[in-house]
């Protein structure tokens, strides 16, 4: 199991929320990925998310630039 299952369940368990196996999760994905497709898919990105890309696009090159 890797570090990122195990701390997946330790926050579920602290939470008290069942622990769901991997093709659970996997099903899961797909699904609320589907629905946020047929949902979202040719609407425009919002200002403030645009905002929010450009923040992490210019953080992204100043970490570039400092290795």
């Amino acid at each position: 199991m890797n570090q990122h299952a195990v701390k997946t369940e330790a926050h579920a368990q602290d939470r008290g929320l069942p622990v769901l196996g991997a093709e659970a999760q996997r099903h899961l994905g797909v699904t609320l990925r589907s629905v946020y497709e047929r949902t979202s898919d040719g609407e425009p990105i919002p200002f403030d998310q645009v905002e929010l890309l450009l923040r992490l696009r210019r953080r992204e090159r100043e970490l570039q630039r400092a290795r």
